[in-house]
């Protein structure tokens, strides 16, 4: 491996305005401000999980709703997160975890295949947390997996807190994608030789 791996990204649509600044090799730090505090915090423990430093500024039409936000967030994330590992020579590329976070129980496994699909298998008891809309964590979820190019299957074992699934997810997401994005060594974990 040289150098660092890192990925930066800067987004303006007529409804958003995203920066984002993502250091795989981090040391799970994050300055992060979406103007939805749930998500924020759900953003914070998946830096600290996978050990990645995020900085990430969003100013979005929240007057409307989070919607934008939330899916540009995931929109720049995952190009970032694909500009930090180039063309993923050395990298582990599978990663999974199963996480608890009290009654809740998530399944996360990812491929960094080069192919963006999502399976998400996790029914959201309340529909609100805070200002947060809950059915926006599979949005992001889904932006992510596109634009990061990355095959991500999402599945709630147990669960009946909502805060506790989402939380379990997050974490999930941030152990699984520490193995996947683990530099090994080698060249690139692919048959055909690209990812």
């Amino acid at each position: 491996m040289s150098g660092v791996r890192a990925g930066s990204v800067k987004r303006r649509t007529g409804e958003t305005e995203i920066s984002v600044s993502l250091k795989l090799d981090g040391e799970g730090r994050y300055l992060v401000d979406t103007g939805l505090p749930f998500f924020d915090h759900m953003l914070h423990l998946f830096c600290k999980h996978a050990s990645y430093d995020l900085e990430l500024t969003a100013h979005g039409d929240l007057q409307v709703d989070g919607h934008h936000t939330v899916e540009d967030a995931g929109i720049c994330l995952g190009l970032a997160l694909k500009d930090a590992l180039g063309d993923k020579q050395g990298i582990n590329r599978y990663g999974h975890a199963f996480v608890p976070m009290d009654e809740a129980l998530a399944l996360v496994a990812v491929d960094l295949s080069g192919r963006g699909f999502l399976a998400f298998d996790a029914g959201l008891p309340a529909q609100q947390l805070g200002t947060f809309e809950t059915e926006l964590v599979q949005e992001f979820f889904r932006a992510l997996a596109l634009s990061g190019q990355l095959t991500l299957h999402i599945r709630l074992l147990a669960g009946v807190n909502t805060h506790h699934i989402i939380e379990a997810i997050f974490k999930g997401l941030a152990r699984a994608m520490k193995d996947a994005t683990a530099y090994v060594g080698g060249g690139i974990p692919s048959t055909k030789g690209t990812l």
